[in-house]
């Protein structure tokens, strides 16, 4: 079994902006050339799911106008951005950096932007998405985030939580990058 995840196209928002569970749009250009791009990858009739946030509901979209042969599209929030509480809508910058010390301090259970989610929860929610999809016994394509992807290659590697956070992955993962998981 595959499950494909696709990261949304570039948003709108400058660069060290933080934005996990905001809304922020992508511009429709962006959008349609990370569908040309990834259309054609995908098998034909694979069920595809995304994020409800606008910036990987509206790549589904255009990803299935290219390709009317798909499964359609369900949106699941399972699969949306981890929330980031109070530093959503800030410049990372400008978070004071004892509330981040101490998030990666206590990596697993703190809430990140106090009010937001954990790493635990975060996993937690992605997990049951994962889990759904190995249970279907078919290949599926997820329009998603980094931080998702990250999560599913913890959740393919058997790793439920992260302690730690020196334990979360850390490579980078390009706006419209499409990675392959295999189960």
């Amino acid at each position: 079994m595959r499950l494909l995840l696709v990261r949304h196209a570039r948003t709108t928002a400058v660069d060290g902006f933080c934005y996990g569970r905001t809304d922020v749009p992508v511009l429709p250009e962006m959008t349609r050339a990370v569908a040309e791009r990834v259309a054609p990858l995908l098998p034909e009739g694979v069920a595809l799911s995304c994020s409800p946030l606008s910036r990987c509901a509206d790549l589904a979209q255009a990803i299935v106008a290219l390709r009317p042969d798909l499964d359609g599209v369900g949106a699941d929030p399972r699969i949306a951005e981890m929330d980031l509480g109070g530093w959503e809508e800030r410049l990372w910058s400008a978070i004071d950096r004892a509330e981040i010390d101490a998030w990666t301090r206590e990596f697993a259970d703190l809430r990140a932007g106090r009010s937001g989610e954990s790493t635990r929860q975060f996993m937690r929610r992605v997990g049951e998405a994962f889990d759904a999809w190995r249970a279907g016994g078919r290949d599926a394509v997820w329009i998603t985030h980094a931080g998702v992807i990250r999560c599913a290659w913890l959740l393919r590697d058997g790793v439920r939580a992260v302690e730690r956070s020196d334990q979360w992955p850390g490579q980078p993962i390009a706006f419209g990058e499409c990675v392959t998981i295999d189960m």
